[in-house]
């Protein structure tokens, strides 16, 4: 396994953050790669991703959920293995902290590659830089889940 830890601060309160962060389905507008996610229920949520031109699917659980502070999930069987967690931290009054932490396996030899060329973590600096913008730029979150797991 790999692990990958970035943050980014953001010129937005934390609830906003937080809130458009449970929004899943918006993320193909900030992360590279990322085609479409369907949130199923509560906990479960369908990605599909294309990346190099390999398109994978697969399902990821959230495992722990706690509103304006953290996020974590765990893929499901399948192809790509990875967990993580994102945290948001309040700085002040509009301004917040968004950590992410993933622990990933590459698969196969591309993958290895790319990990020992720091190929990950550079698409996840500039996710959480594109979250960024996209958040500050509405100045709102598209909508809030603020339930607990």
């Amino acid at each position: 396994m790999s692990t990958v830890e970035e943050s980014v601060e953001v010129g937005v309160p934390v609830r906003t953050a937080y809130d458009q962060w449970t929004q899943f389905e918006s993320f193909p507008h900030f992360m590279e790669g990322v085609e479409r996610i369907d949130q199923r229920t509560d906990t479960m949520t369908h990605w599909v991703t294309k990346v190099g031109g390999v398109t994978r699917e697969f399902e990821a659980e959230i495992t722990e959920q706690i509103p304006d502070e953290r996020v974590a999930w765990t893929t499901l069987a399948g192809e790509v293995k990875q967990a993580g967690v994102v945290t948001f931290h309040r700085l002040d009054d509009t301004t917040c902290k968004v950590m992410l932490q993933l622990d990933y396996a590459p698969d196969g030899f591309a993958e290895n590659v790319g990990d020992k060329l720091g190929f990950v973590k550079r698409r996840i600096t500039g996710d959480l830089g594109r979250f960024k913008t996209y958040i500050e730029s509405r100045g709102q979150q598209t909508g809030a889940w603020r339930g607990e797991v």
